[in-house]
């Protein structure tokens, strides 16, 4: 279980920074940039769908063709955990060494565009409240690492692995 594990993780790892690296480098190059979150969220798909490929490699290959719930959910889990993890690395990398002015473009980017929508002064308020206290969070690598995680885990990350579990969940079949 342990191969299938780091082999899909680091394959998922792999392709969930790819992507995320080019939308960085996307967005820091052009902060208007409209595609950058269906971008994102898309290669967070396609690499989370290793989780499906492991989950089923080890329980075709590995455990007779059978697999438990809850053992599909774990080695699931840990692939995602393990991808999730090297998303969060190399963010790392890439804002303190790459894009250290990542969050005052993206921001204003932000800014910009809510100023040119027909939304209230009270909503624009709100909104900017918010970009400034996530800039303000941005400032202590302990909240840039959990915003992180949570970008990948929370709706991708968790969701494929539960998924996964109850397509590939398989009994061991009835002995007469």
């Amino acid at each position: 279980m342990k191969q299938i594990v780091i082999t899909y993780g680091l394959i998922a790892g792999f392709i969930v920074t790819a992507f995320m690296a080019y939308v960085a480098y996307a967005i820091d190059k052009n902060p208007d940039f409209e595609g950058s979150m269906i971008l994102g969220y898309t290669g967070m798909l396609v690499a989370f769908s290793f989780v499906f490929i492991g989950i089923r490699n080890y329980r075709d290959k590995h455990n007779n063709g059978v697999i438990t719930f809850g053992k599909a959910l774990k080695i699931g889990a840990l692939i995602s955990l393990i991808a999730s993890t090297i998303y969060v690395g190399v963010w790392l990398f890439e804002y303190y060494c790459l894009y250290p002015d990542f969050m005052e473009k993206y921001s204003d980017a932000m800014l910009k565009k809510m100023n040119s929508t027909n939304i209230t002064a009270a909503e624009i308020k709100v909104k900017t409240d918010e970009i400034n206290r996530y800039k303000e969070m941005y400032k202590n690598p302990l909240w840039i690492i959990a915003l992180t995680y949570v970008e990948v885990l929370v709706p991708i990350g968790i969701l494929v692995p539960i998924i996964s579990a109850l397509i590939l969940k398989k009994k061991q079949p009835a002995t007469a």
